[in-house]
């Protein structure tokens, strides 16, 4: 379809501007699509910097969906790790002026902008602009609710953010959020952490928040935002790519056609995130561990997937990449050891996967509680008091063997809870579920003749 065309005959124009991460940017791009899926006459304008336009600018998008991009003005993604500081803090001081500058070129008006939260200078543009501005947040309904009372209490008792290990209790927070605030800063880059809860703080000047979570995996979160907030609180989740789970490819990927060799249910999967991993000494571990159990696995290692080829053998397959939802989704896959991001966690939910939880960073230890304590759906590797502690390969060995014994009444346990969630989702994403309905409550409200 001729995109001039599009810019002509669409009404609705939304301009979504995603964090410059690759979990951020998935769940926003299939937040859009989801969004173009349910109403044809929508121009969504998705803005990238020129260099995550080239990691993305040929993935397949619906006609409705246009990139547009703003300067390199952040450091480039390959030093993102070693400098996470400086990185997020120059999205929320670097981007800003460039993103204006681009909303004055756009010919037609725009009638939202969707934002990440950790973008932070959103709706203060929007506000200027008198623009609506629809927050995105791409963590969990509870993680979002802990730093929000955790911000509130800073401010009213003029606490500083570094005195967290010396607090007992705050409103609002359970003991265990307390105790996860603790790790996540005790962990974490204190910089980092004050611009978070500054992005949180700002949440109260948008006209619509919005979730990749869904309003059945975290109701009493959602009950307590919406209380919080008058303005409508959306979980339109899970914001992950469903709908192009029919599509078929005019090839088979070798690791597609490796899984079709396998028996059902008798695969592990293990990816533990895109951006930080685990030491040497720890990744030795899980594979000699895993060598011990017997037990096949595909692995998605990155970076590391060279390496770790050569010690695996004949049980596990080691790739740099893979369609992570399809993988989840194959018959042959019996259980997922994750790092606990929460998009790898709606995916798993979503192909009724059940976890092992290995949390390494800000709100995966909070994600890992949930899936172990609050959905039954997964147990955790390692300690959540001694997270840096060494797991061995004896312990791996002994906990992996149990997890993908199936037929044992604790195994029974979890894919019985795992497939309770995954039915919760199907229906919160078929017509008349609580996302779909969300899904079209917000598109209706931006639409142009409407109030916002």
């Amino acid at each position: 379809m001729d995109s001039t065309n599009i810019r002509t005959t669409r009404v609705c124009h939304v301009v979504a501007m995603p964090f410059p991460g690759r979990g951020h940017i998935n769940p926003m791009m299939n937040l859009c699509k989801l969004l173009a899926s349910r109403k044809k006459d929508i121009l969504i304008t998705f803005v990238v910097t020129e260099e995550w336009l080239g990691y993305i600018g040929s993935d397949p998008k619906p006609d409705n969906i246009l990139f547009e991009t703003i300067p390199n003005v952040i450091p480039p993604e390959r030093l993102k790790a070693a400098n996470f500081p400086g990185f997020y803090d120059a999205v929320m001081t670097k981007m800003e002026a460039p993103f204006e500058q681009l909303l004055d070129r756009l010919e037609l008006p725009v009638a939202a902008i969707i934002g990440d939260i950790e973008v932070r200078w959103s709706t203060g543009v929007g506000n200027r602009r008198n623009i609506p501005v629809a927050l995105f947040w791409t963590m969990s309904a509870s993680v979002f609710s802990m730093f929000h009372h955790f911000d509130l209490h800073i401010k009213q008792s003029h606490a500083k953010i570094d005195l967290i290990e010396q607090v007992e209790s705050i409103a609002g927070m359970s003991s265990s959020n307390v105790e996860e605030l603790r790790t996540i800063f005790h962990r974490d880059d204190p910089r980092v952490l004050e611009l978070a809860l500054d992005c949180i703080s700002r949440v109260p000047q948008a006209q619509y928040l919005l979730f990749t979570s869904v309003n059945e995996f975290e109701p009493q979160a959602f009950d307590g935002l919406r209380a919080i907030y008058n303005f409508p609180v959306y979980p339109i989740g899970p914001a992950i790519p469903y709908l192009e789970l029919g599509e078929s490819s005019c090839e088979t990927k070798s690791y597609l056609q490796w899984l079709d060799s396998q028996q059902t249910g008798s695969v592990l999967y293990i990816s533990l995130g895109s951006f930080l991993s685990v030491s040497n000494t720890q990744m030795d571990e899980i594979v000699a561990g895993l060598q011990i159990t017997g037990v096949r696995y595909l692995w998605v290692a990155r970076g590391e997937a060279s390496r770790l080829k050569d010690r695996c053998g004949d049980m596990g397959l080691v790739v740099p990449w893979c369609d992570q939802l399809k993988v989840l989704c194959h018959p042959s896959v019996g259980g997922f050891w994750t790092h606990c991001g929460w998009n790898s966690i709606l995916e798993a939910v979503f192909a009724g996967v059940p976890m092992l939880t290995f949390p390494l960073f800000l709100d995966q230890d909070t994600n890992s509680r949930q899936i172990v304590e609050d959905w039954g759906n997964g147990w955790r590797v390692n300690d959540a008091v001694k997270a840096e502690k060494l797991v061995t390969k004896e312990n791996i060995a002994e906990l992996v063997r149990r997890f993908m014994g199936a037929e044992s009444d604790e195994g029974k346990q979890i894919r019985r809870k795992a497939k309770l969630l995954q039915d919760k989702c199907v229906v919160a994403i078929s017509e008349g579920g609580s996302s779909a309905a969300n899904l079209d409550a917000f598109i209706s409200s931006i639409s142009p003749g409407k109030g916002h």
